[in-house]
């Protein structure tokens, strides 16, 4: 029950990773280390996968899609943190927090929902290799991409209805370094177990089951090929492509499990899986698919190289 009267709150203050300043020095040279990565190894991906005439296959297009939500998802949070260094009082407004909370869901839950599109991919290749080429189409590629938006987009706004309805009257510290729903429900003032009902099931239910329903997926597709299939080169590589999909599909949602599937009490390792979800794990994706698939690699190394042959020449 929303009280009669009560000062709505018009900011936030967030306590970041740590008070020391020592500390914030050294945690701000990693992250910038991370970010600065995470850019150029998710916009050499897509320049690679969009330049290189090879790299027409679904799958590649569906992986420029996942670089692409990865670029997004780490920039909803890192940039803001790094300022937020060199600043002694972190604020952030309410409408900021707000849109910080849409934006990551909305990006987080578009990715997740798009892995599984990727997983649909591997299976139609797989299993149906005559007919991968007309079940996977550029048309329904699109579509299947444009759906994971709108699932991602509808998580959101559910997450946002959910607590832009809810009074802010007193509490206004975030024990965190950006704004998430586990954070902003936990200040409300008012009785928030059913918000927090739903947001667990549309959140972290759903993570769990597609989790589940992945690793089964990807556990069939093996089997699949260890079955039916001999040791040739494209076998292992059907193997290896499964192997990355999965080593995606545990970085991300598992964290998720962790922080949407309970009730949202605080623990101590909630802003060290937090860091892992929004910032290390946006990184891992191109290092993952870059080390563990062949033509992205020798695609990669071409594109560098006709771009380094291309500046040498305009130097003459």
């Amino acid at each position: 029950m929303e009280p009669a009267n009560y000062t709505r709150v018009t900011e936030f203050v967030l306590t970041g990773l740590s008070q020391t300043r020592e500390v914030q020095l050294v945690l701000f040279v990693i992250f910038l280390s991370f970010y600065l990565f995470i850019l150029p190894g998710n916009v050499l991906i897509i320049c690679t996968i969009r330049l290189d005439p090879h790299l027409t296959s679904p799958m590649y297009f569906l992986l420029a899609n996942l670089a692409f939500l990865d670029i997004w998802y780490s920039s909803i949070t890192a940039p803001k943190m790094l300022v937020d260094f060199f600043v002694e009082r972190k604020r952030i407004s309410f409408g900021g927090c707000i849109a910080q909370l849409f934006f990551l869901h909305f990006v987080g839950a578009s990715e997740m929902f798009l892995l599984t599109v990727m997983a649909f991919d591997r299976y139609a290749a797989i299993c149906r290799p005559l007919h991968y080429a007309t079940i996977m189409n550029r048309r329904l590629c699109c579509i299947l991409v444009a759906l994971s938006w709108l699932g991602g987009f509808i998580h959101s706004i559910i997450q946002v209805v959910l607590i832009v309805r809810l009074p802010f009257c007193g509490p206004n510290e975030l024990d965190s370094y950006f704004c998430d729903i586990t954070q902003v429900v936990r200040i409300a003032c008012a009785n928030t177990f059913p918000e927090e009902l739903v947001m667990i099931f549309s959140s972290g239910l759903i993570s769990v089951v597609c989790f589940i329903a992945l690793l089964m997926s990807y556990a069939f597709l093996l089997a699949m090929l260890r079955k039916h299939s001999g040791s040739g080169e494209s076998t292992s590589r059907a193997m290896s492509t499964c192997y990355s999909h999965i080593t995606i599909v545990v970085f991300m949602f598992g964290p998720s499990i962790y922080i949407y599937a309970r009730p949202f009490d605080s623990f101590s390792l909630d802003k060290v899986v937090s860091v892992f979800h929004t910032v290390i794990f946006p990184l891992l994706n191109p290092i993952i698919y870059t080390l563990r698939n062949k033509e992205v690699k020798t695609a990669m190394r071409k594109l560098v190289n006709r771009y380094i042959l291309c500046r040498e020449v305009k130097d003459k």
